[in-house]
């Protein structure tokens, strides 16, 4: 006699793939658009070993630092006002999702976002919110995506500031590549991503 199968209620994972990745998942824009870049990356265990069956979302403002949500502080008065928060390209849709391949890799095409209003009338210097869904997780780790490029805003930027350890907020600054940028994600180990308690 065999044990019980696998099933969902017994892992977080891997059955991201049944569902919740679509054919254009991963361009938030469509290719040729100008301006757009690729943030590819990897997904790695506390081993330093690629994680082949996770999961990356995106999540951002526009390039003029509009979100396509309600509570975007630069809506109309009175409510969402959907002409107030057209994305700045045509079919910019500011969410992305990617699934890893067999070496953990991830790519997501999109825009830069410009700087968004923070806490208290600050200021946030341009990101992506990320999550990574993967196997042996029971919730979805979720940090940011800086730019390099920004050194003002993202020393200004209260979110990152509030990362004390510098190496830890080393991790949540994408390097440059050639057409956009490079971002790993650490799960674990000495070279862990900061991740944030959302």
């Amino acid at each position: 006699m065999t044990g019980p199968g696998l099933t969902p209620s017994q892992t977080a994972g891997p059955f991201f793939a049944i569902g919740l990745p679509w054919p254009d998942g991963p361009y938030a824009v469509a290719p040729g658009t100008p301006g757009a870049v690729w943030l590819r990356g990897r997904v790695l265990d506390g081993a330093g070993d690629p994680v082949t069956d996770a999961l990356v979302e995106t999540w951002q403002a526009d390039p003029d630092g509009r979100f396509d949500h309600p509570d975007d502080p630069r809506a109309a008065a009175g409510g969402y006002a959907p002409s107030a928060a057209e994305p700045s390209a045509p079919g910019f849709r500011r969410f992305a999702r990617c699934p890893t391949d067999e070496a953990g890799r991830y790519a997501i095409l999109t825009l830069r976002p410009g700087p968004v209003p923070g806490p208290d009338g600050s200021t946030q210097a341009p990101h992506l919110a990320m999550s990574v869904f993967a196997r042996g997780l029971l919730d979805r780790v979720v940090t940011r995506v800086y730019f390099p490029d920004q050194p003002e805003a993202n020393a200004a930027d209260p979110i990152l500031a509030s990362v004390v350890d510098s190496a830890a907020r080393a991790t949540l600054v994408a390097a440059p590549a050639a057409d956009g940028y490079t971002f790993d994600v650490h799960l674990q180990g000495p070279h862990e991503t900061a991740f944030f308690d959302v």
